[in-house]
């Protein structure tokens, strides 16, 4: 595996690469690999010659009162699980080198980015959008995979590649858990022993809400209300949104269908979680 730091040195490797004919795909992350990212590599490798992973903390879509600074930064761990995954090319460029001073303009999202964690985290899919549109001038890649678990995220990068016309297809790969069912997420390490078995009340509401529906409720609110009560059961969990929603748009429809998703964001022992399933 190579490791490049530059925009100048992927640019050129990736370059000999494709005179080759290679077909690279992209596997954008903000580094603290866990099994999920590593299921992004996989599945990147099955649709690809060349796999690309970007380690990049961006700075762009954490507020001022975010974990930006204490956001794990693993690179010498990562890059050796990356190897053993079978990454072609790992892109760490220094933050200078994704934001360079002066830097005036960002992507504005779609309008739907602005309800859910857009509302809690202004500006926050902004910076998400910034970057990937960044990397993907930087990488070109053929295709790009993203993980189900950031669900807004993964529609408003959709969004942005349809609306500007980028020529990358978006590849979506299901959330990885551990056997509990707590999505893995790099912010699970927070977690202290208490805050890690509540967590897992999270997937538990995500799927009586899913048995409701499959049980006959389409009303949104019923469905909703069946998993809004596990959550209830446990006052230690502050619950930022708990709604049932299409995935295309984020709204919210007037009946329950197949294929809407429930979408939560939970405080857990001061750390914030998201996760979703999928009717």
């Amino acid at each position: 595996m190579f490791t490049e730091t530059g925009i100048a040195g992927i640019r050129a490797r990736l370059g000999d690469l494709r005179t080759q004919g290679a077909r690279v795909a992209l596997v954008p992350t903000m580094g603290a690999l866990h099994d999920g990212h590593l299921a992004l590599i996989d599945a990147a490798r099955k649709i690809a010659d060349v796999v690309a992973v970007s380690i990049f903390v961006n700075p762009l879509q954490f507020g001022p009162n975010e974990d930006f600074a204490r956001y794990p930064r693993t690179l010498e761990s990562d890059a050796a699980k990356l190897a053993e995954h079978g990454a072609s090319l790992l892109f760490a460029p220094s933050g200078g080198e994704m934001h360079a001073e002066g830097s005036r303009t960002t992507v504005t999202p779609p309008a739907f980015a602005a309800s859910f964690e857009g509302a809690i985290r202004p500006g926050h899919f902004a910076g998400v959008l910034t970057v990937v549109a960044k990397l993907f001038n930087i990488v070109r890649p053929d295709a790009a995979v993203f993980g189900r678990k950031d669900l807004q995220q993964l529609a408003s990068i959709r969004a942005m590649v349809t609306d500007l016309n980028f020529p990358v297809e978006i590849v979506a790969v299901e959330t990885v858990r551990e056997r509990d069912g707590l999505a893995l997420s790099s912010r699970n390490r927070y977690l202290d022993e208490p805050s890690r078995r509540r967590a897992t009340r999270i997937r538990d509401a995500l799927v009586a809400a899913r048995t409701a529906f499959e049980s006959g409720v389409t009303d949104v609110s019923g469905v909703e209300a069946a998993g809004r009560v596990i959550l209830a059961q446990d006052g230690a969990l502050d619950v930022d949104y708990f709604n049932l929603v299409r995935e295309s748009d984020f709204e919210i429809p007037s009946v329950a269908t197949t294929g809407d998703s429930i979408v939560a964001a939970v405080k857990v022992g001061g750390t914030r979680l998201i996760d979703n399933i999928l009717l």
